[in-house]
């Protein structure tokens, strides 16, 4: 078992549209991802986030779940919609008093919130005007933290402006296999840079609401060309700038790797300084490694989307496979946090692992109990990667487990199972797995000391 600080901080996360349901209740508008589902094909089984888990409704009994851990922390995320149903403008009052409530009810367990503003949910109004191709965009989220932390910024531990922006931008905007369903390739870009501009406005404007801890949940990856071969060195190396440091060194750095400014829309030299304000926090989201070679044309991205891309990504193999045929890699999140510490030394706040999780589809036996024995092993080996990086000196102040229960799989829809709890769609009944057993005695044994 992980050996791990006794004061090491342990979380689950989740995110609004993947859980909540309850998206025409009180007063929520609609979102890139309802219209997103309502695309023929877009979603791998036709299903919809339109009642996921329905924790809107069922946000005790998830609570109470979290309890039962003994987590320390739970980074759930804010749906735009639901506090500005046209991204803009008016706030809808039930919309906040649903986070007050949820707050409310986690303090009370003692545990953390730790809140997402934007987990890819764009109030659809906003996407229609551009989205955030356009700096509007931007600002309105500035805005639209300004409203949630002057109602929750006296009880929110831990504020993450934006998740994953370079998933946002590559999946959303570059191949279409994401809402909104652009194939715009690398003139996504802009979307890649008002991304990280809403993050420093609403840094900006979660500090002067009083939010005690601002950080951010970039998401990471460990690239490997496929030979040494200047070609495929090149590509890899290009890919890694494209998904890992564009991203990274605006916020870090307050600069744009060499030839990236060049590119991107607006005022870069007075938008990085702002995007550069100091963090409290880094967090970053691992998965899997990716493995980069020199570029096809028509490089296909799934099954039906051909976008022309300056390099290649090839199956890894040799390792485990989870049921989303993604590689078990846990020194690879090891390499992640070795390469933060290297690349950005004094600059690179505490690091938090905010997502690190995997999908196997196991499902209850005859006896009704989840024996998830595959994710067992995923979370000893990455919580194992974690207490290495510790030892050697990276300063890693916690991990938060994705998820804590099944639920909508974004394009995947209902077919890919990453939590902790097993979630029956139909019934909404919640069945703690063998993992999530696993994570409960971890952290007793770790608070223990």
């Amino acid at each position: 078992m992980p050996q791990l600080p006794q004061d090491f901080l342990f979380g689950v996360a989740t995110a609004a549209y993947q859980i909540e349901g309850a998206v025409t209740e009180d007063g929520r508008g609609r979102s890139v991802w309802d219209d997103f589902c309502d695309r023929p094909g877009a979603i791998v089984d036709g299903s919809t986030g339109a009642s996921a888990c329905d924790s809107y409704h069922l946000y005790k009994e998830d609570v109470d779940l979290m309890a039962g851990l003994g987590i320390d922390a739970y980074r759930f995320s804010i749906s735009w919609p639901r506090i500005q149903p046209d991204g803009f403008g008016a706030v809808n009052q039930a919309g906040l008093d649903y986070y007050d409530r949820l707050v409310d009810a986690l303090l009370a367990r003692g545990i953390r919130p730790a809140a997402t503003l934007f987990h890819w949910d764009l109030p659809s109004p906003l996407e229609a005007e551009g989205g955030w191709l356009q700096r509007e965009t931007a600002e309105a989220f500035a805005d639209y933290a300004r409203i949630v932390a002057e109602r929750l910024a006296d009880r929110v531990a831990m504020w993450t402006p934006v998740n994953e922006p370079n998933i946002v931008t590559s999946l959303g905007y570059s191949t279409g296999m994401h809402a909104p369903g652009r194939t715009l390739g690398l003139y996504a870009l802009p979307a890649a840079h008002h991304l990280l501009l809403g993050h420093g406005l609403a840094v900006g404007a979660l500090r002067a609401a009083g939010a005690k801890s601002v950080g951010c949940a970039q998401n990471h990856t460990v690239v490997w060309p496929t030979s040494q071969e200047e070609s495929d060195v090149a590509a890899a190396d290009l890919f890694d700038t494209i998904f890992n440091r564009m991203y990274a060194e605006p916020i870090l750095h307050g600069t744009y790797p060499d030839g990236i400014a060049q590119m991107m829309p607006g005022p870069v030299e007075h938008d990085v300084k702002i995007i550069g304000a100091p963090l409290d926090f880094y967090g970053f989201n691992y998965y899997n490694p990716t493995l980069v070679g020199s570029p096809h044309a028509g490089e296909r991205i799934g099954a039906e989307i051909a976008v022309d891309l300056p390099f290649s990504r090839h199956e890894i193999q040799g390792y485990p496979m989870t049921d989303f045929g993604w590689p078990v890699v846990p020194e690879g999140l090891l390499a992640v946090m070795r390469q933060l510490r290297e690349r950005y030394g004094d600059r690179l706040p505490p690091l938090f692992v905010t997502e690190n999780g995997c999908a196997y589809n196991t499902g209850p036996d005859d006896k009704g109990v989840v024996m998830d024995t595959e994710r067992v092993t995923f979370y000893d080996g990455h919580l194992a990667a974690v207490s290495q990086a510790i030892a050697e000196g990276i300063d890693v102040r916690g991990y938060f487990a994705w998820s804590l229960m099944d639920n909508f799989e974004w394009a995947e829809g209902f077919t890919k199972r990453f939590g902790l709890v097993y979630t029956d769609f139909e019934t909404q009944q919640r069945i703690p797995k063998l993992s999530y057993d696993w994570y409960a005695d971890l952290i007793r044994r770790t608070k223990a000391g």
